[in-house]
């Protein structure tokens, strides 16, 4: 079994159930992966939980768990929402400004031990790219609820039947059926 590029096939099962989190930083992200946290440590595996300076977890809520604190930089912004809330500014500055501290921190964390997997949210994008980079099986709490999960799924459809007018500034027009 090849994991992270390490050999791990001479190392005993209990070394190999160590599971990194990685959260959004709000509260409805927080709270599920949490609570997957919580599960998946009844059931032996380690913990590791990779988290922002922004909204960071309190660590003694939590002392069968292991943290690591990166450079967010979400301070940098936080000013700003008052007059800006265009959700997808924040992920997507988030996504950049996290992508090389999340990296750096994941690279340390698998040379000191041994990681069998990666559970990142899913609206952190960019972390399925380090996850290849590094040889590291990753998988993704979506934390929507079920009607966020129906209306994904219909964009498509609305898409095809010409329902958005998508103009050269990003925005986008709906457009009226007949």
């Amino acid at each position: 079994m090849e994991t992270h590029g390490r050999d791990t096939t001479h190392r005993s099962k209990e070394t190999r159930r160590g599971i990194v989190l990685f959260p959004m930083p709000f509260q409805g992200h927080i709270n599920p992966m949490f609570q997957l946290a919580n599960i998946l440590h009844t059931q032996g595996f380690k913990i590791t939980i990779i988290h922002g300076q922004y909204n960071s977890p309190n660590h003694s809520n939590y002392p069968h768990f292991s943290f690591r604190s990166i450079n967010d930089r979400f301070s940098e912004v936080i000013h700003m929402l008052p007059t800006n809330r265009d959700v997808s500014f924040y992920l997507k500055y988030l996504n950049r400004s996290c992508a090389d501290p999340f990296r750096d921190c994941l690279t340390k964390l698998l040379d000191e031990e041994p990681v069998a997997c990666l559970i990142s949210d899913s609206m952190f994008y960019f972390t399925q790219t380090v996850a290849d980079d590094l040889k590291l099986p990753r998988m993704v709490l979506r934390t929507s609820s079920i009607g966020c999960t129906v209306a994904y799924s219909v964009l498509p459809w609305f898409s095809k039947e010409g329902c958005f007018n998508l103009t050269k500034q990003g925005r986008f027009n709906i457009v009226a059926e007949p």
